[in-house]
């Protein structure tokens, strides 16, 4: 006798609906409809300028948004009219050694303010926050006769010497995130025989790294941005202009070429937003551990 195999027939599964998966998207859209808003609005400029520095002097500013054709080397013709890398070497020393002796300054500070318990600590505090609300406009005269008056005007110097003694906004900053790391982790270093600075530099230190990054960003991208500094104290001296002062040059000089101001404006503003992406991450959590909103 013959014996006879049925094999089963192989069933193809039904195609996914298209109308499922529409939805899901729209229903994506319409969750993150504000957010797709902003992130619109933020970045329409930002495209707009790069597409401004890739054209010809005679399109730009027209009402045309998109290059007729493509000039890439509008970006060589800034360097070639202007000393940027000079500039950008005079900021970047300003940016980062500012930062790094404000944090210096400021993180003993803070930790003094949320750790240590002494009499008219909540007046300095208070001081603190008073000398963040105060305008810069306000004591310029006597700080610009007093800079003068020992020849480090035409210098970065007046801008990165008072960063010895600390910035207001990152001692409030560091003060608010060294309250949330629980007091009896700093018990335990003193009953180890930890005076207070090596527990601030073994115990304190590795834990306050997110909010030290956040404060640390905060002050490099003031620095960087900062016009009003530089145009006061170095203005007299080409030699010690950063980045602002000889965008603000370069605009004067060529007003005309649209192209070439906003492709230098690319070159000024591309390392911050290289930056901002790599430690994004380290700003948003320092900023959410602190409860500063």
């Amino acid at each position: 006798m013959t014996a006879v195999l049925d094999i089963p027939a192989t069933v193809s599964a039904p195609p996914p609906d298209r109308r499922i998966r529409r939805q899901d998207r729209l229903a994506w859209v319409a969750r993150h409809s504000i957010a797709i808003v902003l992130v619109i609005m933020f970045v329409t400029p930002v495209v707009y300028l790069v597409l401004l520095s890739l054209m010809t002097s005679n399109q730009a500013l027209t009402s045309d948004y998109w290059p007729n054709s493509w000039h890439p080397e509008n970006y060589l013709r800034v360097f070639q009219a202007t000393p940027l890398p000079r500039y950008l070497l005079n900021t970047v020393i300003y940016a980062v050694t500012s930062t790094v002796l404000t944090l210096a300054s400021s993180l003993p500070a803070a930790y003094a303010l949320a750790k240590l318990k002494f009499r008219g600590r909540n007046a300095l505090f208070l001081i603190v926050i008073c000398v963040m609300m105060l305008p810069p406009q306000v004591v310029t005269v006597p700080l610009y006769l007093m800079w003068a008056r020992y020849g480090l005007t035409g210098s970065l110097a007046p801008l990165i010497i008072p960063a010895l003694f600390g910035d207001a906004f990152c001692i409030f900053l560091l003060r608010q995130f060294l309250l949330t790391i629980p007091s009896e982790y700093l018990d335990a270093a003193r009953v180890d025989g930890c005076g207070e600075w090596r527990t601030l530099l073994r115990v304190v230190l590795p834990m306050a790294k997110p909010g030290i990054a956040a404060a640390g960003l905060f002050q490099f991208f003031y620095c960087w941005n900062d016009y009003y500094g530089p145009l006061l104290y170095t203005s007299e001296n080409e030699k010690a202009w950063t980045l602002s002062l000889g965008l603000a040059s370069f605009h004067s000089v060529h007003h005309v070429d649209w192209n070439l101001v906003t492709a230098a404006t690319v070159l000024a503003m591309a390392p911050l937003i290289i930056i901002f992406f790599f430690a994004q991450r380290a700003l948003v959590q320092g900023i959410t551990l602190t409860g500063f909103k």
